[in-house]
């Protein structure tokens, strides 16, 4: 009884806590949660993965997606392997460079010059990033299975994951950042969201990488996301980047 009680008090304190946290105040607060849980994450996956810790649960997970009977054929009709192949080129670089161009000239359309000029850096930073990390952990692509894509580079993190994170993830973040409509935020970062999740889904179901391959890739993506969105309301406090205020002033 007196745990019952214990927890009715937080979890009261705890809600009373989010009434008096303003809109942004909280918004600020889940992105720090996101960010500093994504580095914490990202460091646990890979000191697990380092000592061997994760390559049973990674098979397990890997062989689920294929035929029992035959583990060259992903589960799934022809078109749902095709449907994958398409899901992954969504992390590819071609087309994230396309979407990162699209969104820049969003941005230089609509007069955001200096946020235009932020996510140029933002980007091609997240990107850098990852690419760096997968030639420092160097870690074997799955060989339980046929490729069923080109692969070039090593496994951790999933390049395709984590750039797809660090593209889509921190185009929403700063996108919302820059327009007022709730509604149109909210849509932005769950597309976002949705097309990153296909894209390393596909990754595993393909067979090129192993489950906490793409999970690292994931945590890291977003935690670089986030950090981002912090990033860009520090300088719109500042005065040194378009506010979602300003947008009724555009013409």
């Amino acid at each position: 009884m007196k745990h019952f009680e214990k927890t009715q008090r937080v979890g009261r304190q705890s809600l009373s806590l989010l009434a008096r946290l303003g809109r942004h105040d909280l918004a600020v607060l889940l992105c720090v949660l996101v960010m500093s849980g994504g580095v914490w994450g990202f460091v646990e996956l890979a000191d697990e993965v380092s000592e061997g810790d994760t390559q049973s649960i990674d098979e397990t997970l890997l062989l689920s997606l294929r035929n029992p009977a035959d583990h060259t054929d992903p589960l799934g009709a022809g078109w749902v392997e095709e449907l994958g192949r398409d899901f992954t080129a969504l992390g590819g670089v071609g087309v994230l460079v396309l979407v990162s161009l699209g969104a820049l000239g969003y941005l230089l359309l609509a007069r955001r010059y200096r946020a235009a000029l932020f996510a140029s850096i933002a980007v091609p930073g997240g990107i850098l990033l990852s690419t760096s990390m997968k030639v420092g952990f160097d870690r074997p692509r799955p060989d339980l299975v046929p490729h069923d894509s080109l692969v070039y580079t090593a496994s951790f993190p999933s390049g395709h994951a984590m750039m797809s994170a660090v593209t889509y993830l921190t185009l929403a973040a700063l996108l919302t950042r820059v327009h007022p409509e709730l509604r149109l935020k909210a849509y932005i970062l769950v597309l976002a969201i949705l097309l990153t999740l296909l894209v390393g889904i596909s990754r595993v179901y393909l067979g090129v990488h192993w489950p906490t391959d793409v999970l690292a890739g994931w945590t890291a993506g977003a935690a670089w996301a986030a950090l981002c969105w912090l990033a860009m309301r520090w300088m719109q406090r500042r005065g040194q980047v378009e506010t979602e205020e300003s947008w009724s002033g555009t013409d």
